[in-house]
C-alpha cells in the first residue's frame, strides 16, 4: 500500500486522491511536456512512485488517463450545425495554449503503432480515432441533408480527412510554431466541406487571435 494511503479510506477519498494526482500531471505535462518515466513524473508532481502506482498501473496508463482527462475538462458543446471542421478549428484553437498536451497526443499516438509495447495506448488511441471519426461523420451527414455538403462525399472518408488534417498540421505547429497557423489551415478545407464554421465566431477568429 502507498506511503499516502491509510487502512479503511473510502472509495469517495480514494477517487479524489486520484483526480488530485490527474490534475497535478495534467499541469506538469502543459508545462513541460511528457515526462521519461512513471518515476520521474512522480517526483515532479510531488507524488511517491509507490502512490502513483497505486492509481496508475504502468507510465502508458497514466498517460491515457491525463489525455482523457484533459479532453473531459476541456470539452465545449458545440452547436448541432457546426460544421466537421469547425469541430477541428476548436480544438485546434484549444490546444494552442497548450503546446505539452498536445506533444502528449502526439507520443500517445506514436506509442499506439507498437501495440505488443505500449496496449493501453494502442486502446485508447484507436478508440478515439472511432469515436472523433464517427462524430464528424454525422456531422457531414446532417450537412449533406441541409444541402451544405455535396451528397456525393463519402461522410467517413471526409471525416477520416478533417482528422488527418489536423493531426497533422498540429504536428507541424509542435515542431515549427511560427511556420504553421493550424486554424487558418484548416478553414480551407471548408471549401471541400462547407457548413456551419462560418457563421460562429470560434470558427473565424480575428487575425490578431490567430496569431497569437
Amino acid at each position: 500500500m502507498p506511503d499516502d494511503e491509510t487502512p479503511g479510506r473510502t472509495y469517495r477519498k480514494a477517487a479524489a486522491r486520484r483526480a488530485q494526482i490527474l490534475s497535478r500531471a495534467i499541469e506538469l505535462f502543459a508545462e513541460r511536456g511528457v515526462g521519461a518515466s512513471l518515476r520521474a513524473i512522480g517526483e515532479a508532481i510531488g507524488v511517491s512512485h509507490a502512490a502513483l502506482r497505486y492509481y496508475f498501473a504502468s507510465r502508458d496508463e497514466l498517460l491515457v488517463e491525463v489525455y482523457r482527462e484533459h479532453e473531459v475538462r476541456e470539452h465545449q458543446e458545440l452547436p448541432g450545425d457546426a460544421s466537421a471542421v469547425a469541430v477541428m478549428i476548436r480544438s485546434a484553437e484549444s490546444n494552442r495554449a497548450i503546446p505539452g498536451l498536445v506533444e502528449l497526443y502526439a507520443t500517445l499516438t506514436t506509442e499506439a503503432l507498437q501495440s505488443d509495447r505500449h496496449p493501453a495506448a494502442h486502446r485508447f488511441v484507436v478508440d478515439r480515432f472511432r469515436a472523433v471519426r464517427a462524430e464528424l461523420a454525422e456531422r457531414i451527414r446532417t450537412a449533406q441533408r441541409d444541402q451544405k455538403v455535396a451528397s456525393d462525399i463519402d461522410p467517413v472518408d471526409a471525416a477520416a480527412l478533417a482528422v488527418a488534417a489536423s493531426d497533422g498540421l498540429q504536428l507541424q505547429w509542435l515542431l515549427e510554431p511560427d511556420a504553421v497557423d493550424v486554424s487558418r489551415v484548416l478553414r480551407l478545407l471548408e471549401r471541400l466541406l462547407p457548413g456551419a464554421a462560418a457563421d460562429h465566431d470560434f470558427a473565424a477568429a480575428p487575425d490578431d487571435e490567430a496569431d497569437g
